[in-house]
């Protein structure tokens, strides 16, 4: 284990330093202190921020993560009941936008002289504004 500055968890990291100050503001990271005016982190503050990066391609906010990440008897503890959940969001979108690329492949490929003449595409209007369970 040894000590990096924000300079360094920055490039390493790819964020900015005002995204680890912001962080570190929301709980999520915490530096160990300060060398001069530079705050010091742990190394496995990197770890941290790519457990950060998954969850936010995930899907989870900045609040959902910083729940998730709670430290569970002095280590942390992701939720797998949270982690199956927001899976089964992500499937359910990854299919709602599959249907939505082949409805723009069947409109680009269309004989219809318009597409708001074309009967599937008119259909797809129709149900367009039924709520969707996963929204």
């Amino acid at each position: 284990m040894y000590r990096l500055d924000i300079a360094e968890v920055a490039q390493r990291s790819g964020l900015k330093p005002s995204t680890l100050r912001y962080y570190e503001k929301r709980g999520l990271i915490a530096s160990d202190g300060r060398r001069g005016l530079r705050r010091e982190y742990d190394d496995a503050v990197l770890t941290r921020l790519a457990l950060i990066a998954l969850g936010r391609r995930a899907g989870f906010t900045l609040d959902e993560i910083g729940v998730l990440f709670r430290p569970q008897g002095g280590k942390l503890e992701l939720s797998r009941q949270e982690l199956q959940s927001q899976a089964g969001n992500l499937r359910n979108q990854a299919q709602e936008l599959q249907v939505t690329a082949d409805l723009l492949d069947h409109i680009a490929g269309c004989s219809a002289p318009s597409h708001l003449e074309c009967p599937r595409f008119q259909s797809i209007l129709r149900g367009a504004l039924v709520p969707r369970e996963f929204e």
